[in-house]
């Protein structure tokens, strides 16, 4: 067996907040910045990587001198406003001595729950990634409230996981991996090094079912797991103070337990678009724009629309048909129908001038396009 970031390009690494603030003494400097040394290592390879941390209530009750972690959302809230300050103050400053930029973003459910944000998010955690920007990921617990938050930040990893088409997903906790069952009270219980994510006896292992709602514990893991496998990333669930954890992963070393997706990130992505049985809308592609989606692969750009069908908004998915009617493609369309209509058979440059914004280049991305 080895580990499943040895040939994982993009990766997502989510360290929970016990590791983060030294159970909740306050933010580790040590900690971070060695986990910051091995992702500076990881660029370097070529690899993008996003970071997804935990810590700041922990580090805001810290600043504010709360032994006991509050219950009422507004505290909670408070919390994270003067420890996100901390937080997001160290990564940087860690990150910047290994000579990468950093960038915080906060998201709530919301921003993933809603096509246009959706969208939005994800064109600006690939805006930096492509600008060599390692962005350190947190939920906006500032704003949010029961009803929308993500409930841990092992399921807000497995979203960012969906939203950029990881690779891989690493969780760094303080336990080694999963076992069987509670080492602590079942001396027969054995680790799992791999299994397949998804697997329902998983969840039973991990000491809870799927409709489990308490925040940490390794149900959620599992969950992460099972939810980043959806869009072909495999999970890797390790002991965040484990030596150069990340790079012995990215070796090929095997290490905690490895939860593989049984679906290529590909074929997972294709078959989310093409299971919309509904769409919005649709536009209507000349002969050339049509060669150059179905033999050479191409984005879909407005030069190449002549018509427009239906209303849908940013993030929606709508079909591409040529002259004759027929279905070439599906894919996320950057532009709502009415700015598509007005910037149909205009070229890409002019984009600004008549919208006076221009979101993408393209209507549609060859990333977020699939051929019928």
């Amino acid at each position: 067996m080895s580990s499943p970031l040895k040939d994982a390009r993009r990766i997502i690494v989510k360290v929970g907040s016990s590791l983060v603030t030294n159970e909740g003494r306050g933010v580790d400097a040590d900690a971070i910045g060695n986990w910051c040394r091995q992702l500076a290592a990881l660029a370097a390879q070529g690899r993008e990587v996003v970071m997804v941390s935990s810590g700041a209530i922990a580090e805001g009750m810290k600043r504010l001198g709360w032994t006991t972690r509050p219950k009422e959302v507004h505290e909670l809230q408070a919390a994270a406003a003067v420890g996100q300050m901390g937080l997001a103050q160290m990564y940087e400053s860690k990150l910047r001595e290994q000579g990468l930029g950093s960038a915080q973003v906060l998201l709530t459910h919301a921003d993933l729950a809603d096509r246009e944000r959706y969208l939005n998010a994800r064109s600006t955690l690939l805006t930096l990634l492509q600008h060599r920007v390692l962005p350190v990921i947190n939920e906006n617990d500032t704003v949010v409230n029961d009803e929308i938050k993500f409930g841990d930040n092992d399921t807000l990893g497995a979203l960012v996981a969906n939203l950029v088409e990881a690779d891989a997903l690493v969780i760094l906790t303080d336990q080694k991996g999963l076992y069987s069952a509670d080492p602590r009270r079942d001396p027969n219980a054995r680790f799992i090094s791999e299994a397949v994510a998804g697997t329902p006896e998983l969840e039973r292992m991990a000491g809870g079912s799927g409709s489990s709602l308490g925040r940490g514990g390794m149900i959620t893991k599992i969950l992460a797991a099972k939810r980043a496998a959806g869009s072909g990333a495999s999970t890797v669930i390790a002991w965040g103070r484990e030596p150069d954890v990340l790079l012995r992963l990215a070796a090929g070393e095997a290490i905690g337990t490895a939860l593989l997706a049984s679906t290529p990130k590909l074929t997972a992505r294709k078959q989310w678009m093409l299971d919309h049985l509904q769409m919005r809308g649709s536009v209507v592609v000349d002969a050339g724009a049509a060669l150059k989606l179905r033999d050479e692969g191409k984005s879909l750009l407005p030069i190449g629309v002549h018509e427009v069908q239906g209303e849908f908004h940013r993030g929606d998915v709508i079909a591409v048909q040529d002259a004759q009617g027929q279905e070439l493609a599906r894919g996320l369309s950057n532009y709502s129908s009415a700015e598509a209509r007005l910037i149909a058979r205009k070229p890409s440059f002019e984009i600004e001038r008549v919208l006076g914004y221009a979101a993408e280049p393209e209507l549609i991305h060859r990333d977020n396009l699939v051929l019928r």
